[in-house]
């Protein structure tokens, strides 16, 4: 799905993402809905890029890479860490493209996404290569998605990869709650270098790296 965004461009930066763990849901321009295989998922395109809220019988948890006053951990390279029932894994790096570059991978990665039924792209008036995308799928047990933050002005492209999945002994317990913090988080803002492959696809459309 591609949106337009209500909103105008701000003059953010890559450096001024933030990445957090267990935020209240924030106020989204768009959302998308998902289920995968008795996963709930929510999609959301914030003003200062996204967030993911997740729920299962067994809990729930959100991801938040966003430019928020006040945050004090900024968007890590790797984060591998226990949320409640669930191993979480996170990996971020920052792509710097020449304009001409930048213009034909944002329209690809446009592309990709508004075909891809589990994929929400939302494009800010004014720019038509300032976006941020999200894409989702499942497998083997596993929920993950990715994420694209464009902000032509510099030529930088931030994208993100997480996994989440349920740890082998907690599928055997009854339900609980799910609790999440920063805790677990490594690396730097920049440079962040090559993001792990991760799994085949669910649908037919290729995610690029």
């Amino acid at each position: 799905m591609l949106t337009t965004l209500k909103t105008s461009y701000t003059d953010t930066r890559a450096a001024d993402l933030a990445w957090a763990l267990g935020r209240e849901p924030l106020p989204a321009l768009a959302t998308l809905d998902l289920e995968l295989a008795g996963t709930k998922l929510q999609l959301r395109l914030l003003g200062a890029s996204h967030q993911v809220l997740m729920e299962e019988e067994r809990g729930s948890c959100s991801e938040t890479v966003a430019c928020i006053s006040g945050s004090s951990t900024p968007l890590p390279l790797g984060v591998a860490k226990r949320v409640g029932d669930w191993d979480y894994e996170f990996a971020a790096r920052v792509e710097v493209l020449s304009p001409g570059s930048f213009a034909g991978r944002a329209q690809e990665l446009l592309a990709l996404v508004a075909d891809h039924p589990n994929g929400l792209a939302g494009v800010f008036p004014g720019s038509p290569h300032a976006f941020t995308a999200l894409l989702a799928q499942r497998h083997e047990g596993h929920v993950h998605w990715r994420t694209w933050h464009a902000y032509p002005q510099d030529g930088q492209l931030v994208a993100t990869r997480t996994r989440v999945g349920m740890r082998a002994s907690a599928a055997k317990s009854g339900p609980r709650q799910a609790h999440s913090g920063p805790s677990g988080v490594r690396g730097a803002q920049q440079d962040a270098g090559s993001v792990p492959t991760g799994s085949r696809q669910d649908s037919n459309p290729r995610v690029l790296n």
